[in-house]
């Protein structure tokens, strides 16, 4: 995994602080529950493996395609990246948009693989 600056790390810190993350148990609960799961990685990531169900929309191109991928704002989401940093910004942005019940998973991808 690439190293990330300080202004990112200090940008994903502050998004975390508003959103609610959730451990990879309870991910997996919600997503038995129906939850959209979205894997906020670049496409290359995704291709090399991803959780089943996901929807791989990138942080870059997120603000222009969650509205067909979720028109309804009041629907569960769980977000997630490969550490939890993209992952937490993505949430925040969702949230900023309206979504009303969106969270990250803690630890990202890595944690959630790590949980079986």
């Amino acid at each position: 995994m690439a190293n990330h600056s300080e202004a990112f790390l200090r940008l994903a810190n502050e998004a975390k602080a508003r959103i609610k993350e959730v451990s990879p148990a309870q991910a997996k609960q919600m997503i038995r529950d129906g939850a959209l799961v979205l894997d906020v990685r670049d496409k290359e990531e995704f291709e090399q493996g991803h959780i089943d169900e996901a929807l791989n929309i990138s942080r870059g191109t997120l603000e222009m395609r969650i509205g067909e991928a979720a028109p309804d704002k009041q629907a569960p989401i769980v977000c997630h990246c490969a550490g939890g940093n993209r992952g937490a910004l993505a949430a925040d942005t969702l949230q900023r948009m309206g979504y009303t019940q969106v969270v990250n998973i803690q630890g990202g991808l890595k944690a959630f693989e790590s949980d079986e």
